[in-house]
């Protein structure tokens, strides 16, 4: 059997090969990995400064933007000499080498490895545990669209402007937009995601009918500021990077005068490269002036003083000091000397599966089954979300029922499909790093 195609490339003197070089990764697009290949290098010297001294997390698309993929922490064992690495060193005594992309040929070799995406922590290379970016991540519930985004990433600005930062803006490349702003690379990452989210309660306070604070996605209603963005080990795609939609959409950096009118759907790998020509990187001085958190964090203070305890933070992470309860409002349970109450919101679990496709069709068939009920939802109402496996994501579908009469809930049934996560992980023993 002839082994796959492979295309050779020499860049800044390193020399690195593409395999499969004609793959589809994008079907409906009809583009491949070395149409992906020349898009990174058409962008190279904008998408270089986004991932400059990072490491980063692999999410690899080894089947194309269709398929699933699959995250990888550790860089490849047999790589190049000429690899950046970067090291995260944990408690326990372990280590991750990850990958760092500081040079065009290591474009070539994250797209021979299925990345599509680029995903890039907020610490550099030479300061692991400090970041110098404040991630400003705005995210959609079900049913808003851009306009509204773009109003909330003003009123951000406005709160940006008056504690002394600046925020650089972008279309998330999905459905959102993020805010990154160039911090001074002296606080761990905990400080970093207290301020980020003293901003995200300041925002929601300034427009509580188009921004929301809150974690649990039960309760959130139009932009999530999502702050725990910010906590160790998070990543986010970086500027220009493609993502793994059928319309290879891109994570595009803008001026905020182009921001502010923008149609995110009209930058894809198809158009940027000829916008960068023209108008060059709309992010080429966010290295220029990095700024204090030290007014954001004088702002949690108050917020503090005022009785608001941290807010939950991922399921991965241990319990924090001084954290609240972390369990959702559907789910609370009553508290030993309080008076029992219902749950704040009626929430239904419908379909759990190992791939999104057939998470959905779960939820189709419920809708067929209680058609009265599916009338009454809400696009928010609608929960579906995408967990971190051992290595790759599952699915989840939930209902919230707050907008159908308690006497029309229909009951909690078993899941269809009901993939148990744990499956992956039969077997394994466990050695937890501190890694969160």
């Amino acid at each position: 059997m002839a082994k796959p195609a492979k295309q050779q490339f020499v860049l800044d003197g390193h020399e690195v090969a593409l395999s499969n070089p004609d793959k589809v990764y994008f079907a409906k697009a009809n583009i491949t990995k070395r149409d992906l290949v020349d898009y990174y290098l058409a962008v190279q010297d904008g998408v270089l400064r986004a991932l400059a001294r990072r490491p980063m997390i692999l999410k690899r698309y080894v089947d194309g933007a269709e398929g699933e993929p699959f995250y990888q922490k550790r860089a490849p064992e047999k790589r190049p000499d000429w690899l950046g690495i970067a090291t995260f060193k944990f408690p326990s005594g372990r280590k991750a080498d990850e990958i760092v992309a500081n040079n065009a040929a290591t474009l070539v070799y994250l797209v021979s490895l299925g990345c599509i995406e680029l995903h890039p922590h907020a610490v550099r290379s030479e300061d692991m545990d400090r970041p110098d970016e404040l991630r400003i991540d705005l995210d959609p519930v079900p049913g808003v669209g851009w306009k509204q985004i773009v109003d909330v990433a003003k009123v951000a600005r406005e709160v940006l402007a008056e504690v002394g930062l600046v925020g650089w803006p972008k279309t998330s490349g999905s459905r959102g937009a993020h805010l990154w702003v160039r911090i001074e690379q002296k606080w761990p990452f905990t400080v970093v995601r207290r301020a980020a989210l003293a901003f995200a309660r300041e925002v929601e306070r300034r427009a509580p009918t188009i921004a929301t604070a809150k974690w649990w996605k039960e309760e959130r209603l139009g932009v999530f500021l999502d702050y725990n963005q910010n906590a160790r080990d998070r990543t986010t795609c970086c500027a220009y990077s493609v993502r793994a939609r059928e319309d290879a959409r891109v994570s595009m950096p803008l001026s905020w005068d182009d921001f502010l009118v923008a149609d995110p759907a009209e930058f894809t790998l198809r158009t940027v490269p000829a916008i960068y020509k023209a108008r060059g990187d709309a992010h080429a001085a966010i290295d220029a002036n990095p700024g204090s958190l030290d007014a954001l964090l004088a702002l949690a203070d108050r917020q503090e003083a005022e009785g608001q305890a941290d807010a939950p933070w991922p399921p991965m992470f241990a319990k924090q000091a001084g954290e609240g309860a972390r369990v959702a409002p559907s789910k609370a349970k009553k508290v030993a000397g309080k008076p029992s109450r219902k749950p704040k919101f009626p929430v239904i679990t419908i379909a759990q599966a190992k791939l999104k496709p057939d998470a959905l069709a779960g939820l189709e068939r419920w809708k067929a089954r209680w058609p009265d009920v599916a009338a009454k939802l809400a696009p928010e109402d609608v929960l579906v979300d995408t967990n971190r496996g051992r290595a790759t994501a599952w699915y989840r579908v939930r209902i919230n029922l707050k907008n159908v009469p308690a006497e029309q809930h229909p009951p909690q049934e078993e899941p269809d499909p009901n993939y148990d996560p744990r499956e992956e992980y039969a077997g394994m023993t466990w050695d937890r790093d501190d890694e969160r």
